[in-house]
């Protein structure tokens, strides 16, 4: 668990730093508390996309450039296989209940504290 910022909100995320994490992400999951989240590590910048194959939750997802500022944000509908993707090179994504980041506020270019905390891909 890695203890995030953005804001003045606190989000307690799961990391997904391993291949096998990353592709399994929050499959299967049927609530997720409003504060939680999973951060996924990729191990080089890219145009990284997610899905919702076999995942229950509606989720948004934030992906972030190397210094943890946000890039754009999607919105994804449960067990659909539409691709989601960042709209430029991307190192990490953040994903929270669907409707958080909107909520709160954040938007492209705002700051996602202790991604420099989070371990190195693998």
């Amino acid at each position: 668990m890695a203890e995030l910022g953005a804001g003045m909100y606190r989000i307690e995320a799961e990391v997904a730093y391993t291949m096998q994490t990353r592709q399994l992400g929050l499959m299967n999951r049927r609530s997720m508390p409003a504060q939680h989240g999973m951060v996924f590590v990729f191990p080089m910048d890219a145009g990284h996309c997610m899905w919702m194959k076999n995942t229950f939750l509606p989720l948004s997802v934030a992906f972030l450039d190397a210094q943890g500022r946000i890039i754009n944000i999607e919105d994804m509908q449960p067990q659909t296989e539409d691709n989601h993707c960042a709209a430029a090179p991307a190192r990490y994504a953040l994903e929270m209940n669907l409707g958080w980041f909107k909520d709160r506020g954040l938007k492209r270019g705002d700051q996602i504290r202790g991604i420099d905390r989070l371990p190195e891909a693998r």
